[in-house]
């Protein structure tokens, strides 16, 4: 089973953050992007022993805006 994850770096808290859109629960954070990813796999390994998830949106993509 596959998922898109959104990914973001949080200048704050020097963490990446990442959640997968219209999965439920689907997010985490980690210090390097590899530990984001191992961290964000157990939530949704954990998530999918309650069973198959409603998943109630789809990733479509990014858009750069240029506003002026």
């Amino acid at each position: 089973m596959d998922f898109t994850a959104v990914i973001e770096f949080c200048k704050e808290t020097g963490l990446y953050i990442g959640h997968i859109p219209g999965f439920h629960g689907a997010h985490s954070q980690g210090e390097t992007i590899e530990e984001l990813n191992e961290n964000l796999m157990e939530v949704v390994k954990m998530l999918l022993e309650d069973g198959e998830p409603v998943v109630d949106s789809e990733f479509v993509g990014t858009r750069v805006l240029h506003i002026g």
